[in-house]
């Protein structure tokens, strides 16, 4: 390759995705086996001149669940800044909303594209040029599994103090999970809707996610139900970390205003202090006993995770509100649906200048679309009945939209947030859409037909929104049910820079 520009990286590594056609055939095979997962990922490391034991240098956290993690690992990353602004501090999540290189960031910034391409080309280059691996290895990881060994190398060239290793999927076979010793691991809320969703026994999941435990190794979670917490402790004792504790937010968190909007949010904010802590002690660098010192208390309050529960007012058009969340299981729609039907909020204190809601949404082809917009429907009325409020859930929103997640109107993606994994149907046929459309009218059937919009991109649904906005009132607009819909959005609508993505 003659080039090796930012451009040149993001189009290798998508094409590194599998499509649609080819997941659905590894959905209807079982897949290939689990068992090959951390094996394969050894030796891509390897191949990329490392082994697991170097990765011992990064003094992980490892965090993982089945909702809350990418916060918990936000709220890690800033509360170790403020306590250590000297040190240089990673943090690996996925997905990324606008831009891939926000997977791997340093002290709160995602990699410039120069360090990016330069970064994955050195992966790239080591694993093209060395073929010697076991016949049963791809030549080439999938896009997952490469991305966590740039992340990796990017580390390890910037001799990171710290990193904070967010999980992709599951636990145990999971890309990120060949760190031999890190030094304190912790699980988030198991969310009962994945049991139903990946047809998994809750417990099933929960061994997934105990796997991430490790000898000698501190291990943290929340609440959990019963039958989880159980399996969880028998992972600790099974894989024998050092302790299991499990975190139940002190009184003085709820006098905070955290950084990250949501009740949900305190939940994660108390895991990640005790993360945090666990760390600081470690390194013999705790400054008290006190559980939450000034800087966690800063840190909290300071922390940001772009496109969940926030709140972005449009740069150009001032009198509108963007609310994103990437709510996309019914567990996270009931936190979306009580942070935005809430005064200040989806609510304005002076109603005679609420304008038009908006709701755009979608949901990834196979998950249960009417279920979804059942649970926001359902909470809708809760919580307005909650207010005492005179409005009617059937009439909340003013006009729902639902859009693929193609970014642009020519059918084109963003080079970032290209995915060959939308059904053929969805793109030719809206099929998807359509079943929304169906839905809505179905669960709120006084609802104007003539409001309920099916569009084949993002860039008509931000189109439209500019022609519903009033110019004197002010417009809301909730986007939720994808991560990918939100950065979608965040790229057509221009708030990228609103949120220093």
């Amino acid at each position: 390759m003659s080039t090796r520009t930012y451009r040149d990286a993001v189009g290798c590594l998508n094409s590194l995705q599998s499509n649609a056609a080819a997941l659905d055939l590894v959905r209807a095979t079982g897949g290939r086996s689990s068992a090959f997962a951390i094996p394969e990922m050894i030796e891509y490391l390897g191949v990329i001149g490392y082994k697991p034991a170097d990765l011992n240098a990064l003094n992980v956290i490892h965090v993982t669940g089945t909702k809350g993690k990418g916060s918990t690992s936000a709220f890690t990353d800033n509360l170790l800044r403020e306590a250590h602004p000297e040190w240089k501090i990673g943090l690996y999540t996925s997905p990324h909303l606008v831009a891939v290189r926000e997977r791997v960031r340093i002290n709160g910034k995602p990699l410039s594209e120069e360090d990016f391409a330069k970064f994955f080309f050195e992966v790239w280059d080591k694993i093209d040029q060395n073929k010697t691996r076991v016949e049963t290895t791809p030549d080439k990881p999938g896009y997952f599994r490469f991305m966590t060994l740039v992340a990796f190398h990017t580390f390890l060239s910037l001799k990171v103090d710290v990193t904070i290793l967010e999980v992709g999927v599951g636990g145990t076979h999971d890309s990120t999970n060949i760190v031999p010793k890190p030094i304190v691991t912790g699980i988030t809320a198991l969310g009962i809707d994945h049991v139903n969703v990946l047809g998994k026994t809750l417990a099933e999941i929960a061994w997934q996610k105990g796997g991430i435990f490790k000898e000698g190794v501190p291990a943290f979670t929340v609440n959990q139900p019963v039958e989880g917490l159980d399996v969880l402790k028998q992972q600790a004792k099974d894989l024998k970390s050092s302790e299991f504790n499990v975190v139940n937010p002190p009184p003085e968190l709820s006098n905070i205003k955290l950084g990250l909007a949501g009740k949900h949010q305190i939940q994660n904010a108390a895991l990640a202090v005790h993360l945090a802590r666990t760390f600081l002690r470690s390194r013999h660098s705790l400054p008290s006993s006190e559980f939450l010192t000034d800087s966690f208390v800063r840190g909290l309050e300071n922390a940001r995770w772009p496109g969940r529960c926030q709140t972005v007012e449009d740069p150009v058009y001032t009198n509108t509100t963007w609310y994103l969340d990437g709510a996309h299981t019914l567990e996270s729609l009931e936190c979306c649906m009580h942070w935005f039907v809430s005064p200040d909020v989806g609510l304005l204190a002076d109603a005679g200048k609420q304008g038009p809601r908006i709701l755009i949404f979608n949901c990834t082809s196979g998950r249960s679309g009417s279920t979804f917009l059942e649970a926001i429907h359902l909470h809708t009325a809760a919580q307005l009945k909650s207010f005492n409020s005179d409005e009617s859930a059937s009439s909340f929103f003013d006009h729902v939209i639902f859009c693929t997640n193609v970014t642009y109107a020519d059918g084109g993606f963003k080079g970032d947030l290209t995915t060959l994994s939308i059904p053929e149907a969805d793109l030719t046929q809206l099929k998807t859409q359509h079943q929304l459309s169906s839905a809505w009218s179905v669960l709120v059937p006084t609802f104007p037909t003539e409001n309920i919009h099916v569009l084949p991109s993002i860039e008509h649904a931000v189109n439209l929104v500019r022609q519903l906005e009033s110019g004197t009132k002010h417009a809301s607009i909730l986007v939720t049910g994808s991560l990918h819909l939100v950065g979608g959005v965040i790229e057509v609508a221009g708030l990228s820079f609103s949120l220093q993505l």
